[in-house]
């Protein structure tokens, strides 16, 4: 049986994978899925950003706790494991890379070589100098093939929001990340309440709250050319909380590829809250 459709073809079960760990739930669930198959696995932790009960399940011998910047010091970590594979999961606050960031040496040269500092950016650049190590960055999908978001009403029933305003919104959301500005936004009836950018999701619901939002509809869409490695879109508890407090009641995300953590409670609450999850294609 695969243990995920997006691990490599010639990926070794034997190899330690090193994961390194932002905030939030998502990397305790890679990391169980990850054990619960055999892997021996490792964990890179940020201080003020990974889970406390994520480190505490590791021992000492088998964890680095960094401060977000310290590049030079997770690659040293990733070489002493011995890590065949490496695998991101979880955000680190957006806020850090203008405040609270500690960058080493390394981190400094590669910050100043970039005209353009976002996720696709300072991601790609990190992920440049692991796999020059020769450990394999996996898909940030890989172990959750569970958690994807499927096609259809996912909450059950009739999805209630119309097919030509869904449409609108996903075509919004896809220029939205082409143009790298953000991954989401929020539409009602043919109009725009929000975009998603530098500041989140969260902020982003919260902001569209702000307007009527009766008939409005959350879409979460990946990039044309997404590097699958890092930043993949994310759906949770957190944000269907948001979404309940800005009484936005509808979310399409796109089917395959958004992932919806903790799939099944989160299905189970949203139905509770009247809230319709629907994935498109």
């Amino acid at each position: 049986m695969s243990l995920s459709a997006f691990l490599p073809p010639a990926f070794d079960p034997r190899r330690p994978l090193a994961l390194i760990a932002g905030q939030g739930v998502y990397p305790l669930l890679v990391a169980d899925a990850a054990r619960a198959a055999g892997i021996p696995t490792r964990l890179i932790a940020f201080e003020e950003e990974t889970r406390p009960d994520l480190v505490a399940a590791f021992s000492p011998a088998e964890q680095r706790i960094l401060k977000v910047g310290q590049l030079g010091r997770m690659l040293e970590a990733l070489e002493a494991f011995g890590a065949g594979y490496a695998l991101m999961a979880g955000q680190i606050t957006p806020r850090r890379l203008f405040k609270g960031l500690h960058p080493d040496l390394k981190a400094t040269r590669i910050l100043l070589s970039l005209k353009r500092r976002n996720a696709e950016t300072i991601f790609g650049a990190i992920a440049q100098e692991i796999e020059q190590r020769g450990i394999t960055l996996l898909d940030a999908r890989s172990f959750l093939d569970q958690q994807l978001a499927t096609s259809g009403c996912m909450t059950g029933g009739r999805f209630s929001i119309a097919a030509d305003y869904v449409e609108h919104g996903v075509h919004i959301a896809r220029e939205c990340a082409r143009l790298d500005i953000g991954q989401g936004c929020v539409v009602r009836q043919g109009t725009v309440l929000a975009v998603e950018a530098f500041e989140g999701t969260d902020e982003m619901l919260r902001r569209a709250g702000g307007f009527k939002t009766d008939d409005a509809v959350f879409v979460k869409t990946v990039k044309l050319r997404q590097d699958w490695r890092f930043d993949v879109p994310c759906f949770g508890l957190r944000t269907l909380t948001t979404m309940r407090e800005a009484r936005i009641n509808a979310a399409a995300l796109e089917a395959g590829k958004v992932l919806i953590l903790e799939k099944p409670g989160v299905l189970a609450q949203a139905r509770a809250w009247g809230i319709e999850l629907y994935g498109f294609a």
